[in-house]
């Protein structure tokens, strides 16, 4: 990978805040990451290869610093959110339960034995994006905090399970990788409370905020790549490794600055590289030869909706319904692991990502409607 192929993937990288620019269309970032890497890559002129081995291993670096980042946006911590932890619970309990089923009639339909798979993805919520959109609404109330603690529910139980799934050969194996790396993410929950608690972190934090040392950011990234090793020596995706440390940070409070300093590296630089990798490792010409699979796609991400919808029987409101049923983490880390491992038949990964389209196209929607109803 050279200079003047980083470069074009900073620039093309600028066509996600371009699609984002305007707020009330509620167009997620990396939709247009996405899109740019999906151009200039496999489906389009070639111009990035995703196969280039410095280039896959700067997209997966991005990939846990995704990760990272979206398990620190989990509010583990807010004591509103924690006393509506019942209901939540209740409905993605729900939700998962009608996925289960919906994902077993698809993988027959389609004959691609991946039941497991696409009931986990069906169930899927995305607290990085369900979120964000709630922010900017504006939205408040019992019914957004119970929204809260079933997008995070979800969200955690889908990204924890989905490394067991995907490889149902070697799930044994996962289910013990996934038990390492949790321990150390919980091991790290109580040190982190402890330095916390001793005042030693606060020290630490003035030190390196006067000298500039940035000795947090340092030490947070050591951390998050010794936990990506463990992962990937024990056959685990990286997604668990950087999603259960940013639960862990997210358990204690994560300091501003390193949140600022971290929003610098991933927002500006290793997200877009990761989200134009993936998308120029995509190859949407696939279609042509396996059209079925737009079928796929398109019931996967209706079928999501759908199943999330069922919760308005348990007093959500239907809008809230579709929020919830925003998907980005899961499918993105289905398609990057399923390739990885050649898991995936050809044109299956671009129907994931279509399914996945297809929910934050109406999440947006209902975001605005929520809006209006206010």
């Amino acid at each position: 990978m050279s200079f003047a192929t980083l470069a074009l993937v900073m620039v093309i990288g600028l066509a996600g805040p371009l699609l984002a620019i305007r707020q009330n269309w509620h167009v997620p970032v990396v939709l247009g990451e996405l899109a740019a890497g999906a151009v200039f890559g496999a489906t389009g002129f070639a111009v990035l290869d995703a196969t280039e081995p410095t280039f896959a291993f700067l997209g997966d670096v991005g990939f846990a610093l995704t990760m990272f980042v979206a398990g620190t946006h989990v509010p583990v911590r807010d004591p509103a959110v924690r006393g509506a932890i019942g209901k939540g619970a209740a409905r993605a309990v729900t939700v998962g339960v009608l996925a289960a089923v919906l994902g077993w009639l698809l993988a027959t339909a389609f004959d691609t034995g991946h039941a497991a798979l696409y009931a986990v993805l069906l169930a899927s919520s995305s607290a990085a994006l369900a979120l964000p959109i709630v922010d900017s609404l504006g939205l408040r109330g019992t019914s957004i905090l119970e929204l809260t603690a079933q997008v995070a529910i979800a969200d955690t139980a889908c990204i924890v399970a989905l490394p067991l799934v995907i490889d149902s050969a070697n799930a044994g194996k996962a289910a013990l990788g996934a038990v390492a790396v949790s321990a150390c993410a919980a091991v790290l929950f109580f040190v982190l409370r402890y330095l916390e608690g001793s005042g030693l972190r606060r020290k630490v934090h003035e030190l390196s905020e006067e000298r500039k040392f940035a000795i947090e950011l340092r030490v947070s990234l050591a951390v998050l790549f010794a936990l990506a090793a463990l992962a990937t020596s024990s056959h685990v995706s990286i997604m668990l490794a950087g999603f259960s440390f940013g639960l862990a940070v997210a358990g204690i409070g994560e300091p501003r600055r390193v949140a600022r300093q971290l929003f610098a590296i991933n927002d500006g630089f290793l997200g877009p590289l990761f989200f134009v990798w993936l998308g120029s490792k995509i190859n949407l010409r696939e279609f042509g030869d396996h059209p079925v699979y737009i079928l796929l796609g398109l019931a996967l991400g209706f079928g999501a909706v759908a199943t999330h919808a069922a919760t308005r029987f348990l007093g959500q409101p239907l809008p809230l319904t579709a929020l919830a049923a925003t998907q980005l983490g899961v499918p993105v880390a289905a398609v990057t692991v399923g390739t990885q491992l050649h898991l995936l038949e050809p044109g299956e990964p671009a129907a994931l990502i279509l399914g996945a389209l297809v929910t934050m196209a109406v999440a947006g929607g209902a975001g605005a409607l929520a809006a209006k109803k206010r």
